[in-house]
């Protein structure tokens, strides 16, 4: 049995572009990703192989998928099916902070 733990807090934020960065940690089949979205930040529309659940923790956002905008806030969740074209906008002043599921994992997030 392999084991992975480690303290949230000590996982560093990773600029991922201007406004957004990440935090990642994997298991052998899953990935969870803290997002913090701020205000302004370029929304870039993608797609991926992964199944993604969508945790919004604190902020309000207009999430798109293929052409459907759901407005979610803290508590709100979402799932974004694999291959489906998505982003988010941030709605207001408030930074957004969202945790994502995905899986299978995503080996492009290293823990």
């Amino acid at each position: 049995m392999d084991i992975h733990s480690i303290n949230w807090n000590d996982i560093p934020w990773e600029p991922v572009r201007e406004g957004v960065e990440r935090k990642a940690f994997s298991g052998d089949g899953a990935t969870v990703s803290m997002n913090r979205l701020q205000p302004g930040h370029e929304p870039r529309p993608h797609d991926h192989p992964h199944e993604q659940i969508v945790y919004i923790l604190a902020g309000q956002i207009d999430f798109h998928i293929e052409d459907t905008v759901t407005r979610l806030g803290p508590g709100g969740l979402l799932v974004v099916p694999p291959n489906a074209r998505h982003w988010g906008v941030v709605v207001g002043d408030e930074a957004v902070m969202n945790l994502d599921v995905f899986t299978p994992k995503r080996a492009e997030y290293a823990n």
